[in-house]
């Protein structure tokens, strides 16, 4: 099977599209009103590395169903929310899903560039995956 087109070049992309924020600029909102963190790492990773404290974990799968109030799997938790941050491990998945909501008419929607892995280099602490 011959690509034409990458992953980098689809993260690069996303990424010329859709606002990124440093860690500390996501730590910085985490306690602001309507702000909602999302975790849109698999259950494994969960697991092994625990999460951000105050994140709301949606499998990368179900993201477009669980905020799409005309879809079954529509997860109320979005309602309140007027500013939507997302992250995964290294920021790829993040940036690649911070686009596709854009499309879906998601306005203030951001991503964690470098993701998890640069969470724990600058910021430091996460919270048990169960916390």
């Amino acid at each position: 099977m011959k690509l034409t087109k990458g992953f980098k070049e689809l993260v690069a992309e996303a990424e010329s599209e859709v606002n990124s924020l440093s860690p500390a600029e996501v730590h910085g909102r985490l306690q602001q009103p309507g702000c909602l963190l999302v975790d849109l790492r698999d259950v494994r990773e969960l697991k092994r590395e625990g999460k951000i404290a105050g994140s709301f974990h949606v499998p990368r799968g179900m993201l477009e169903f669980w905020i799409d109030p005309e879809s079954p799997y529509y997860q109320s938790r979005f309602d309140d929310a007027t500013e939507l941050v997302l992250y995964c491990n290294k920021g790829w998945r993040s940036a690649l899903a911070a686009k596709v909501l854009q499309e879906m008419g998601v306005e203030n929607v951001s991503h964690l560039q470098g993701g998890m892995e640069q969470w724990l280099i600058d910021i430091g602490p996460v919270a048990e995956q169960g916390d």
